[in-house]
Parts: structure tokens; sequence; C-alpha cells
């Protein structure tokens, strides 16, 4: 059970609970389970916050709920609107801090992108999140609450049969599993039938590739996984993916293997690749990534390089990316190019930072991501 159902000065933050949880607090305050469903269809699949609006629970349920709990998700700072239709938010998560998560419209699909952590210790050399080192890991409220702002945006009341969220990709800012727990929650709400009804297909978890923890992730967890590989051999990755020197291209495409092993159908791991000019996208690199991937079923994603200010890495020309593409499909590989969304305002693909204005803070966090790596 949540710590926080424990502790009766303090209201307890409904959000980002799970199914369980929720039963285990209504046990608590001696309701009968099928309370926990009631409550998170009301949270979850109609985006209601107000306790008294709840009108399937006693006037006096609602009243002990006013007073002990709250469903509260993280203020929103900031948002705009992309020409391509791509929509920003900047969230505020307290303490100077603040995360970004990104909604694409596609037809008929709108993928959202979540945040799971504030800045990222990873640090890899070509995304703007790294560079602006790692102050803390989101909470559960804080992860959920980006998929429950983002679909209350639609327009308020929903209902269960809303599906304005049809996919959600563990692709903002940080690394996944290193705030395992509560991304592993989070996914647990947005694929539960109460809440976002989401096919495991439809909820991707995207990691550098931090071993131990997908193997974790496999005992408990069977969504989608994209692996950020970037390289196809360690020398080139250690310099793009640095956690890659601690756990090298091989162990992890192993790790993979086990992965697609546990899972109950036949899956197809997506392999996300930047392209950077000059860097990694040559032919005779197109070629020992084809040879490497041999041992995995896979599709590729391309992705040229987003641009921003802290890199001197290029987009390559249109012209090495459709030959890097075109050498990979020759080799039988499905292989798309991801189009460049939301650049216009710095929402594309490795452009997220969040707010980082404060130099003193940026440097601790520095700090703090280089003792965090030095953790995984």
């Amino acid at each position: 059970m949540n710590t926080a159902v424990l502790n009766p000065s303090k209201k307890i933050n409904l959000l980002g609970m799970t199914l369980k949880e929720i039963e285990d607090f209504f046990a608590s305050i001696y309701q009968k389970p099928f309370r926990a469903k009631q409550l998170i269809k009301w949270i979850h699949q109609r985006g209601v916050s107000d306790f008294n609006l709840m009108t399937d629970f006693s006037k006096e349920l609602r009243v002990l709920l006013t007073d002990r709990c709250e469903i509260r998700s993280p203020k929103v700072s900031y948002e705009k609107i992309s020409i391509d239709g791509t929509k920003k938010w900047i969230i505020d998560v307290g303490e100077n801090d603040s995360v970004e998560m990104v909604l694409i419209p596609e037809g008929d699909r709108s993928t959202l992108c979540v945040s799971s952590q504030v800045g990222c210790a990873i640090n890899c050399s070509f995304c703007a999140t790294g560079k602006q080192g790692f102050s803390r890991n989101l909470t559960s409220d804080e992860i959920i609450g980006q998929v429950w702002i983002a679909a209350n945006s639609f327009g308020l009341p929903r209902t269960a049969t809303d599906r304005n969220i049809t996919n959600v990709v563990m692709m903002g800012m940080g690394e996944p599993l290193h705030n395992f727990d509560p991304v592993v929650k989070s996914m647990d709400l947005m694929l539960d039938t109460n809440a976002y009804c989401l096919s495991k297909r439809k909820v991707t978890l995207s990691t550098s590739g931090l071993v131990p923890e997908i193997d974790k992730l496999s005992k408990v967890s069977d969504v989608s996984l994209t692996i950020s590989l970037h390289a196809p051999n360690d020398e080139l990755r250690n310099t793009l993916v640095p956690i890659n020197k601690k756990y090298p291209i091989q162990e992890l495409l192993d790790a993979v293997k086990r992965y697609v092993e546990s899972c109950d159908d036949k899956r197809i791991t997506t392999i996300e690749y930047i392209l950077i000019d000059q860097v990694n996208d040559s032919l005779e690199i197109a070629r020992e990534l084809a040879d490497l991937l041999m041992q995995l079923p896979c599709k590729i994603n391309l992705i040229p390089f987003n641009s921003f200010d802290e890199s001197d890495y290029v987009k390559p020309s249109g012209n090495r990316v459709r030959r890097f593409k075109d050498y990979l499909i020759e080799r039988g590989y499905i292989t798309t190019v991801r189009s460049t969304r939301g650049d216009d305002i710095m929402a594309a693909c490795g452009q997220l930072v969040g707010q980082v204005n404060d130099k003193t803070k940026r440097k601790e966090r520095l700090n703090r991501a280089k003792i965090e790596v030095q953790a995984i």
C-alpha cells in the first residue's frame, strides 16, 4: 500500500495509485473493494478531480474523501502548439524543476511522449536533456499526471469511450528504467481497463540500455520495448551513449532477446537510431548495423538529428538519410525515417530540456548526474 495512506495528517494524492493501492486504501477506511474501480474510472476515464461530482459515492464517503484525499496533477506552466499540430507542455514539478511532454497528432492517432525524470544522468551526446544534468526522479503522480493532463486537454467531461490518447511512449526527459517502480506503476495504469485501457503494444518504453533493469522489467511487464542504439559498435556507441561502457552492445542485445522471449506473443523490437552527419550515417556504418541486427527480430526507426544550442552535431542531408535507409531496406529490414515534428517549438526528439535557467541549480544537476550514472 502507498505509504502516504499511513499518514493521516497529509492529504493522500490518489492520482498515481494503482487499483490495488486504492483497494488497500478503501479497506483502511472500511469501504468495499469495488469502490476502487469506481474511483479509478472517475479519475482516469472521466478526468474528474472533485469528489463531490462522484455521484455513485454516498455523501458521507465524498466528505471523507474530500477531507483526507486529493486528485492533484502537476501544474502546467506553459503550453504551445507547433505549426504542424504538435503540442508541448512544460510541467512544473516544484523546487524550480520542470519537465516537458509532447503530444503528436497524426490522423486518427495521438501519441503522447512522457517524461520520467527531471533531467537525465545518461548524458547521451546528441540529447539536450542530458546536457541539463539530473535533478530527481518523477513520482507516479507526476508521470501519470502527464497523461491525465493531455487527455483532459481534449475537453471535459470525458467518457470511458473517449480514446483521445491512443499511444504513450516513455521517451521524454530521462531514462525510464532509471526510475523503475514509478514508471512501471504508471504504465500499469495506462494498461488498466478501468483507467486508460491502452494495449501493451500501444505503450512503449525506450531505454538507452540498462541491462539489469530490462531483465527486471520482463518479470513485471510486457509493454513494447524500444532500444536507443545509435551505433553498431562499442567504440562509437561509447561516445554517443556513455552507458555503453558499462553495458556493451552485445550484452544489451542479449537482454533484449531475453525480454522478447518472455513475452507471450511474437514481438519485434524497435531500434532507434539518431543519424548524425559524418558521425554514424555512412554506408559502411549501415552495413555494420545490418550485420549486427541479424540476431534480433526488429524494425529500425531512423531519426535525423535535431539541433540544439549546446551541440556541434549536424543533421545529415536528405540524400545521406535516404541512402542509409535504402541500404537497410535492401538488407530486409523494415526501416522508417521519423518525421521531424514540433521542432519550431523545440519539441522534437532530443530537444526536451524542461526549465533549467538557474546556473547554480544546473551545476548541482550535472554533479548529481555524475553520481547517479556511477551508481547505475
